[in-house]
């Protein structure tokens, strides 16, 4: 006869050098066989003190896909796709060998790079090997699974922690070997002076302000911010006071608040730049030293003037210059000389004509950043010296939009090291070249994965694919092949939701992605229908070589610059198609042949 019953009830408790005291209350009672019942307590006692033991030494780290997520289905999909759920928590013990660290590492880098995709990524898909998708994805699912290891850290015991020191350790070796390749070299103008920039830094800093760079102009970027030191992940490179951030907390407080607010449609991005133009001449203004840095022309795409608009005929960045200056013209005319004929002496005319307008614009266009206050509010805001940062594909600053309660200030923390004398940049965003030049004024260095295509173009969407249900896109784009590394049958180095909804239009078969006639017949269509249109596409973008860059003015430069981007991408699409059809043309043979 066994025990009746035993139950135990127990804590595991650490002294100081991380050992394990267990501390056990046991109940059992009695009906036959104490020995028996001894034998069976044992047992019990020995598998709980094992099972805690194991679950304490080791940690556990929750990876989740929220489901809020507008993609949450197709990455859903993905992670299953590779063994994952969307809540998925990754186990490990307190003591692995570094090949076991680096599989961790992998693993949970797999799951935290399909969370963190945005939808051009998840349309084009992987461009490298181990699940590489861009260096933006690289960089924030590495900063992910350091921001949960770092929560873990403050919960767990000193066992675990050793555990989770080893991990953040590879993670930072990750993120340096990343910040070692996309690493760009600049050239530091020492001729500029930057005084009134010095004046500015100085200004802040009476006010509150801390930073790690200085002011430099960079050849080919303008003024930008350079580190004085190195600096690692995690570090504070700049911190702004909520004190000298340009609001519409400000316009509150102006005489123009009470004409302003009644009138109907008026935002408050539009009342804050309604008192940029005017606080811009304000000789005691709080700002002075902010303002007297502010270039007299910005030279963005809504400066184009007529030669540059011309240039750009056949190009998407045309159509978006011009819609965008067609909005601000109907804007001002909709609040001026209304305004400054009701209101002199708050709108005087001199300081709220055209030119003053779109040049206020451009200011709030170029430099404003989104910023979460300590109020909860989101407040498009104007950042003393923050704006001297400059923008980058591979910036070492991607968050930085709240206001930290604790010090009431905005701070700029990095997300991958930088070097002392390197530039240090961040993100303004995941902008496609035609919109930085409209609204920036410059094209980035290097290769955009943003520099996009759209396609507009109606397929009634057949679901026949069996193999690839993230297929079903309602919107459709192309980009550069070359950042593509698949240019083998089937792929072409062309987006595979572009080819399968062409694919599907042209046979209600399922296509399954084997090399049989049929197969290569459909594709064979999808290519020279593709390179058709493509092949229209490259004759409206006029030849760039005919402009003297030399003799252009800024924005003739800029247009052009764009348009050869653009014939960059139509060509790789033109030869990514010729070079597919041969392959099908080679496979088709093949199948004559076996006939």
């Amino acid at each position: 006869m066994a025990a009746d019953t035993v139950t135990t009830f127990g804590t595991v408790l650490h002294d100081a050098e991380g050992r394990f005291v267990v501390s056990l209350t046991v109940f059992f009672s009695v009906l036959y066989d104490p020995l028996m019942a001894k034998t069976l307590l044992i047992r019990e006692v020995l598998s709980w003190i094992s099972q805690k033991a194991e679950m304490r030494e080791g940690y556990s780290i929750l990876l989740e896909l929220s489901d809020v997520d507008p993609f949450f289905d197709k990455k859903k999909i993905l992670l299953n796709d590779m063994g994952f759920d969307v809540k998925e928590i990754v186990h490990n013990k307190s003591s692995l060998d570094r090949d076991s660290l680096s599989t961790t590492l992998n693993q949970m880098l797999q799951i935290a790079r399909i969370i963190h995709l945005d939808e051009v990524e998840l349309y084009f898909g992987q461009t490298g090997g181990l699940g590489f998708y861009s260096p933006r994805n690289e960089m924030e699912a590495q900063n992910f699974i350091l921001s949960l290891i770092k929560s873990a850290l403050s919960h767990h015991v000193r066992m675990q922690t050793h555990a989770l020191q080893d991990l953040r350790d590879a993670l930072i070796n990750r993120i340096h070997e990343l910040g070692t390749e996309v690493k760009v070299e600049n050239k530091i103008d020492i001729n500029y002076q930057c005084d009134k920039e010095k004046c500015l830094v100085q200004w802040a800093q009476n006010s509150g302000a801390k930073t790690r760079l200085q002011i430099a102009y960079v050849e080919g970027a303008g003024r930008g911010a350079i580190a004085m030191e190195d600096m690692e992940v995690g570090d504070i490179a700049m911190e702004i006071p909520a004190s000298i951030i340009i609001s519409e907390d400000l316009v509150y407080k102006s005489d123009m608040y009470q004409v302003l607010e009644k009138i109907d449609g008026m935002s408050s991005e539009t009342m804050s730049l309604l008192w940029s133009m005017k606080e811009r001449h304000n000789c005691n203004s709080q700002f002075k030293m902010y303002f007297d840095t502010l270039p007299e022309n910005f030279n963005t795409g809504l400066s184009f003037g007529v030669e540059a608009i011309m240039a750009l005929d056949g190009t998407l960045l045309f159509e978006e210059i011009m819609q965008a200056k067609e909005h601000l013209r109907v804007q001002y005319d909709e609040l001026f000389p209304a305004l400054s004929k009701d209101h002199p002496d708050i709108f005087p005319p001199e300081l709220y004509t055209w030119e003053q307008f779109l040049w206020a614009c451009e200011l709030w266009y170029s430099n404003s950043m989104k910023i979460m206050f300590a109020d909860g509010n989101l407040k498009t805001s104007l950042i003393p010296v923050a704006g001297f940062l400059n923008h980058s594909l591979h910036p070492h600053i991607v968050h930085y939009g709240k206001i930290d309660s604790t010090t009431n200030s905005l701070k700029f923390r990095l997300s991958r090291p930088c070097s002392v004398g390197e530039q240090c940049c961040l993100s303004y965003g995941n902008f496609s070249g035609s919109h930085l030049i409209t609204f920036y004024g410059f094209l980035p260095q290097g290769d955009n994965p943003y520099d996009v295509i759209p396609l507009d173009f109606e397929v009634d969407q057949v679901d026949t694919m069996v193999e690839c249900p993230l297929s079903n896109w309602t919107t459709h784009m192309v980009r550069g092949t070359w950042l593509s590394e698949n240019q083998n049958i089937f792929y072409y180095g062309l987006p595979s939701p572009l080819l399968d909804c062409l694919r599907s239009a042209r046979s209600q078969m399922p296509f399954t992605k084997t090399l049989i006639k049929a197969n290569m017949e459909v594709d064979k269509e999808v290519l020279e229908d593709l390179q058709s249109t493509f092949n229209g596409m490259m004759e409206n973008l006029s030849d760039v070589d005919s402009v003297d860059r030399e003799s252009s003015s800024w924005d003739v430069k800029l247009a052009s610059q764009f348009k050869e981007m653009q014939r960059r991408i139509v060509s790789s699409i033109l030869t990514s198609c010729s070079t597919g059809i041969k392959l099908v043309e080679h496979e088709l043979s093949k199948c004559k042949a076996e006939e």
